[in-house]
């Protein structure tokens, strides 16, 4: 998967020790609320099955990297309507043996235009799925769909 250069640069003096990264996922709709459907993208580096993820460039601003991330993975334009929660996920080890932990905010989206396929190297699959028949992903990935799905106005933290 692509590393974004700011990271590549920072490895270069740290090597694969933990970082603290922001991250987001963009959990992005289309259709009515009785017939929604999820894109979902199928990552390279693993086989897994998520939303859109991705790591804001430094100084960018989180609800813009959610638009970028989906663009640049998918082809989708998004309108980025709230966020829905803020986690914290330590201890990931990435398949090069990069070690990190990752603040990560969740926005639920909505699609605006444009057709979903695989845009990048960053994924192997690009497919729209019915809420209700989404494949088999992680518990932390469900959520993060199921915070943006909730329809609260709030976003949701651990207390």
């Amino acid at each position: 998967m692509p590393i974004p250069e700011f990271v590549v640069e920072i490895r270069k003096l740290i090597g694969q020790r933990e970082m603290w990264l922001p991250g987001i996922t963009a959990v992005v709709t289309r259709g009515p609320v009785h017939a929604q459907e999820i894109l979902l993208v199928q990552r390279a580096d693993n086989g897994h099955w998520t939303p859109i993820t991705g790591i804001p460039e430094p100084g960018e601003e989180p609800a813009h990297a959610a638009a970028r991330e989906a663009l640049e993975e998918t082809g989708v334009v998004v309108s980025v309507d709230r966020l829905a929660s803020t986690s914290a996920y330590p201890g990931v080890v990435h398949v090069n043996g990069d070690r990190a932990s990752y603040l990560d905010l969740t926005f639920a989206c909505t699609y605006v235009s444009g057709d979903a396929h695989v845009a990048d190297d960053e994924s192997q699959d690009v497919r729209w799925y019915p809420v209700h028949a989404m494949p088999e992903m992680t518990g932390s990935m469900r959520q993060r769909i199921a915070d943006a799905l909730s329809g609260e106005q709030a976003a949701r933290f651990v207390r």
